[in-house]
């Protein structure tokens, strides 16, 4: 089959992009379209075809507002002579029309900031001085938004998505049913080899760590919160707008520790030896985690999500109900007079592998192009 991979944008790392590479490796010759493409940001895609329009001369600093405009770029992309179209999307790349072939929309979840997570985008956009215009505009907006992105949820053939709860809010909101392909997790590169493991800094065995992109939904500030109020050592690591405000919460205390991004290699170790991984954000599924506990490192992990997916309750971590810094801190006490095994955590995400995402998206891929015809 003529093959086309459509993604929102490509302007950082993170899952969704991890996601989009790893279908970009099944499908090698497939031209990706996408609305916005930083090659600085994300150097992942040098050897794709990737093809922009329009929304490539605006700045990616205002990739969030710019819904609308995405909506009329999508649905107005002529790909016509494809047999299939995977659509990787949060947002607005499942608007695409594909009048000759299938179309396969990998969903993470309805866009958040039309849904789920209106009230809190509402609360704070993430634009600083910017913030009360920002408000008025997606007050005013919000219902032709929505509407146009449930005419887009039509237009797909099958919905696939990453975690029960994502396929429950696609459910909710679309009245689309999803069936569930986890992502892929290179949970092989976080398995901890001890006679290879390079040695980390002595801190790091008494302490809890905190892997993301420093965004203000991914609640960063409640690890450091309650490590603060349980006097627990914390290694937060990574980078993005939040961290001035991050470093600025913290306070200098003697509690808190900042690193840079570091290389898979050097953060498994990290892991490999540390008393927890915290995981506050609400996510529909959530990468970082699973590669924490690929490493065998217990997390302790917000439970209303996709970690209940992949987080055992006295398995391999415990789960917490209500999003707060005190919640996080009850539930660091509880953690620490439990007892679990790091072998058999490792184990417990054994079925999230690369391999196993390979086959079940050929196998669904497949599948769908028998009953249409398209099984060239």
């Amino acid at each position: 089959m003529k093959v086309a991979l459509v993604c929102d944008w490509l302007t950082n790392v993170g899952g969704a992009e991890k996601v989009l590479l790893r279908i970009h490796k099944l499908y090698p010759d497939a031209p990706i379209y996408t609305s916005k493409y930083d090659p600085k940001g994300i150097d992942w895609f040098k050897d794709a075809d990737v093809r922009t329009g329009f929304l490539q001369k605006f700045p990616t600093k205002l990739r969030r507002i710019l819904g609308p405009l995405r909506q009329r770029y999508f649905s107005k992309l002529d790909l016509s002579e494809y047999d299939l179209v995977i659509s990787v999307t949060g947002a607005e790349a499942k608007a695409v029309r594909v009048p000759n072939g299938i179309h396969i929309c990998y969903c993470h979840v309805p866009t958040q900031y039309y849904w789920q997570m209106y009230k809190d985008y509402i609360k704070n956009p993430g634009f600083g001085v910017l913030n009360p215009l920002v408000r008025l505009f997606f007050r005013l907006m919000v219902r032709p938004l929505r509407w146009a992105d449930l005419k887009a949820a039509r237009r797909p053939d099958y919905f696939v998505t990453i975690s029960e709860y994502a396929k429950d809010a696609i459910k909710k909101y679309y009245d689309r049913e999803a069936i569930i392909i986890h992502p892929p997790v290179e949970i092989e590169d976080f398995k901890v080899k001890k006679k290879k493991q390079k040695p980390v800094e002595k801190y790091a065995e008494n302490s809890y760590i905190v892997t993301s992109r420093q965004v203000n939904w991914k609640r960063v500030d409640l690890a450091i919160r309650a490590c603060e109020m349980t006097q627990r050592n914390l290694i937060v690591i990574g980078e993005g707008p939040e961290h001035k405000k991050l470093v600025k919460l913290a306070k200098g205390s003697k509690f808190i520790k900042f690193l840079p991004l570091m290389k898979k290699e050097k953060l498994a170790t990290y892991l490999g030896v540390a008393k927890g991984y915290l995981f506050p954000s609400l996510e529909p599924f959530g990468i970082a985690p699973v590669e924490a506990l690929a490493a065998g490192c217990p997390v302790i992990a917000y439970g209303v999500g996709g970690a209940r997916d992949y987080v055992k309750d006295g398995k391999n971590g415990i789960l917490f109900e209500t999003q707060s810094a005190k919640a996080l801190a009850e539930a660091i006490l509880k953690f620490e007079k439990m007892k679990f095994d790091r072998e058999k955590i490792a184990k417990t995400v054994d079925g999230f592998g690369v391999e196993r995402f390979d086959k079940e998206i050929l196998d669904f891929v497949k599948k769908v192009g028998k009953k249409s015809g398209k099984n060239k």
